[in-house]
C-alpha cells in the first residue's frame, strides 16, 4: 500500500428511486487502502435527489476521524450543488437565485457540515457506464430501495 492509499478514503455513492417520489435507496462504498466498507439504506417515500445526497452524508458520517476524502458521484445535482450552488444558497439564507427555498435544505446543510470536517475532493463519474465502483454503489442503492419498500 502506498502512503497516499493509506491516507485517502475513496467514497463512491449512488441513490435510486422507484417512482420519483416513491420508495428509494442509497448506497455508499468506502475504500481505505485495501479495506472496504459497504453501506446502504432506504426510505418508503422519497426522491432520487434526496437519496443521492443521503448516500454522501451517510458515507461521510461513517468516518471516525477527519480524513482526506475523494467523493465519486454520478449525480450532477450533488456535484454542482456542493461545488457551485451551496455557497450562494448559504449567503442568501438558503434561497435560490429566484428567491425560492432551496429544495432538500436539511440534507444540504447536513452535507455542508459533514464536508467541513474533512478535506473533500468532489468527482463526477458517468453513471451506468461501466465504472466498477459506481456500479457497486448502484447495486447497494437498489438494495436500499428494497429496504425502503419493506417500510412502505
Amino acid at each position: 500500500m502506498t502512503e497516499e492509499q493509506g491516507t485517502v478514503v475513496d467514497l463512491y455513492t449512488d441513490g435510486a428511486c422507484k417512482g420519483n417520489p416513491g420508495p428509494g435507496g442509497w448506497g455508499a462504498l468506502l475504500r481505505f487502502g485495501d479495506r472496504e466498507k459497504e453501506l446502504f439504506g432506504g426510505e418508503a417515500d422519497t426522491t432520487n435527489n434526496r437519496m443521492e445526497l443521503t448516500a454522501v452524508i451517510e458515507g461521510l458520517r461513517s468516518l471516525k476521524r477527519a480524513c482526506k476524502v475523494r467523493v465519486h458521484t454520478d449525480s450532477q445535482y450533488v456535484q454542482k450543488g456542493i461545488s457551485e450552488w451551496l455557497a450562494n444558497w448559504r449567503r442568501r439564507g438558503w434561497r435560490t437565485s429566484e428567491g425560492k427555498p432551496v429544495k432538500n435544505q436539511d440534507l444540504w446543510q447536513a452535507l455542508d457540515e459533514l464536508a467541513r470536517g474533512h478535506e473533500v475532493e468532489w468527482h463526477w463519474v458517468k453513471g451506468h457506464a461501466g465504472h466498477i465502483e459506481n456500479e457497486r454503489a448502484d447495486v447497494l442503492a437498489n438494495r436500499g430501495v428494497l429496504k425502503g419498500m419493506e417500510t412502505a
